[in-house]
């Protein structure tokens, strides 16, 4: 397993009864999380001093409690990577912790590289590998359906003090959007996608991981450049094994490109127990 386990700003304290106990800089959440279903080990106050706590509805979603004074957003940095954290509805905060491991690799791939590098990240969410990317040299074409997701990232990328690199940041449904860069002549070195389960674009189109995905593979290695570097497909669907990205890679890229794919479950050490969140798959690409 590929672990995020070099954070300064974020812990996982502990897991146990369907949550997780974390600290993101100077505050304590308490959220649900789907993968927990042991026990907590030894009930601690720090599960009851906390700034926030999701509660998930019977009916569906949930809502925040917040104990305390706490901002409506508070900045966290990974390296010299910064980025802004909010409790949100449905229980995220803006930030997935354990993605630290693919920015790491974004970093040094691109860096180790020492030639002009383009990455198109794909359902670029808060811009996590987008910063990353930037921060490594690279010209960064972002890509999500939700408007406020990417005005988001921008404020992460000026956050981080990238503010004047040259990326893109685009509105729109990325099917359809790697179609048009296809027929422009648009090439990458990089290709980065984080997909959802499920999700609308902004035109009301349908994504369904499993009906989508290899389509959208397929379709994203047209836009690669004579001489790619690296493609990233990172899935936190539940049930999908890293096997099954691996396969995706293989069939498409590694066909016409040849090169090595890497693949594994990603996660986070939880500092109570010593055990490992699992936080989904990532299967990597690489020219070698």
């Amino acid at each position: 397993m590929w672990l995020a386990d070099d954070w300064k700003e974020y812990e996982l304290i502990d897991t146990g009864d369907g949550e997780k106990l974390e600290r993101w800089g100077t505050y304590i959440l308490r959220r649900p999380d789907p993968q927990v279903i042991w026990p907590i080990k030894a009930e601690t106050a720090l599960w009851e001093k906390v700034h926030g706590h999701y509660h998930r509805s019977k009916s569906g979603g949930g809502s925040w409690e917040f104990f305390g004074q706490i901002p409506e957003r508070w900045k966290i940095s990974y390296n010299k990577l910064s980025f802004y954290v909010k409790p949100m509805g449905f229980k995220h905060t803006g930030l997935f912790p354990e993605q630290a491991v693919n920015w790491k690799r974004i970093i040094e791939k691109i860096q180790r590289s020492k030639r002009p590098v383009r990455v198109l990240n794909l359902f670029a969410y808060t811009g996590g590998a987008t910063v990353a990317a930037a921060f490594a040299g690279a010209e960064v074409c972002h890509v999500d359906a939700a408007k406020g997701m990417v005005a988001w990232a921008k404020e992460n990328l000026a956050l981080s003090g990238l503010g004047q690199r040259p990326v893109r940041f685009i509105v729109d449904d990325v099917l359809k959007f790697v179609q048009r860069e296809k027929r422009r002549g648009r090439q990458y070195e990089a290709i980065i996608m984080d997909p959802p389960s499920y999700g609308r674009g902004p035109g009301g189109e349908v994504w369904k991981i499993e009906d989508e995905l290899y389509r959208l593979v397929k379709e994203s290695t047209e836009v690669l450049s004579p001489e790619p570097l690296f493609f990233l497909i990172n899935s936190y669907t539940t049930g999908f094994a890293p096997t099954v990205l691996k396969n995706i890679l293989a069939l498409t890229v590694g066909e016409r490109y040849g090169g090595r794919i890497s693949t594994d479950e990603i996660g986070l050490p939880v500092s109570a127990s010593g055990l490992v969140l699992p936080c989904g798959a990532t299967a990597r690409w690489e020219c070698n």
